[in-house]
């Protein structure tokens, strides 16, 4: 059974301006969501900053976002690392605090092979009861989850349930697919190709423009469910302009500037992140405007 199908949010970490993690504000966030009917939240993923979190604040934001949601919709929680024994504990102290579910990226800059992926996958997998979902994201981390890998890792855990398909790759999407009888939970990674990777089999989207139209996302996604494709496709189409602002710079830079244009104050970037260039800010502004969304400033 999927851990959701349609919209989930890759939610920012909202933060005050000595870069604490601001738990106002991600409680305001998440029934901000909810209301929009968003069908789960995901949090610490990369849209979460989750790269310059400590253990300490890792745990914590994920504690917190289970207990902000209080069961309403599911929770998927980041607990990738590079490292596997990083990634097994955080892991475990995701369903310690109640997750529904964890995400779990690739090993980043050491990378691995796929024997190694299998391997990394594996010993997780066995550490929790927790369904897991893959996240292949190569152009960040520079390591690719093959089909045949994917396939395996699918067929030999019964807990590796899914996958959040970043690679912009259609062939290999669709391969990874094939491999699995059309089983395994994809997920789309890129905004830009939710419906295409529907049209193959994927259940949803972890989203990062849901951050600011939680609603269109959701119905986005439940249109196609309900059979009106055309209408999805719509959604999808009008979105693109958006979409290309909100990853006109390295995400998540231009969400978190659109949520503060929204009015949202979801405050600063973390380090060596830095704000959105003032070119870019113009794009995005007249692209959110354009889009129906009410700015604050």
């Amino acid at each position: 059974m999927s851990i959701f199908r349609g919209a989930g949010v890759a939610i920012v970490t909202p933060m005050k301006n000595n870069e604490e993690v601001d738990y106002d504000k991600l409680k305001e966030l998440i029934d901000f969501q909810i209301a929009g009917h968003t069908d789960a939240i995901i949090i610490a993923g990369t849209t979460g900053e989750s790269a310059t979190l400590s253990m300490e604040e890792h745990a914590e934001v994920i504690k917190k976002a289970v207990e902000f949601t209080n069961h309403r919709i599911p929770v998927v929680a980041g607990t990738g690392s590079n490292c596997t024994k990083t990634a097994i504990e955080l892991t475990k102290e995701a369903e310690e605090a109640g997750a529904d579910g964890a995400l779990i990226v690739t090993p980043y800059y050491n990378k691995a092979t796929q024997v190694g992926l299998i391997n990394h996958y594996t010993r997780i997998a066995e550490e929790t009861k927790l369904p897991i979902i893959m996240y292949n994201v190569p152009s960040r981390t520079g390591c690719n989850i093959l089909p045949e890998t994917a396939a395996t890792l699918f067929k030999n855990n019964e807990n590796i349930v899914g996958i959040k398909d970043a690679t912009g790759n259609m062939a290999q999407s669709s391969k990874t697919m094939y491999l699995t009888d059309g089983k395994l939970d994809m997920y789309s990674g890129e905004d830009g190709l939710v419906l295409p990777l529907m049209s193959i089999g994927a259940v949803g989207v972890i989203s990062v423009w849901s951050n600011v139209a939680p609603q269109k996302v959701h119905d986005m996604c439940a249109s196609f469910f309900a059979g009106d494709v055309e209408k999805a496709r719509q959604i999808q189409l009008e979105a693109l302009p958006l979409i290309d602002a909100l990853f006109s710079e390295v995400n998540p830079i231009p969400v978190k500037q659109a949520l503060n244009l929204m009015g949202k104050n979801v405050g600063i970037l973390r380090a060596p992140l830095e704000e959105l260039s003032p070119e870019n800010t113009a794009i995005l502004r007249k692209a959110l405007i354009d889009y129906g969304i009410s700015l604050a400033n």
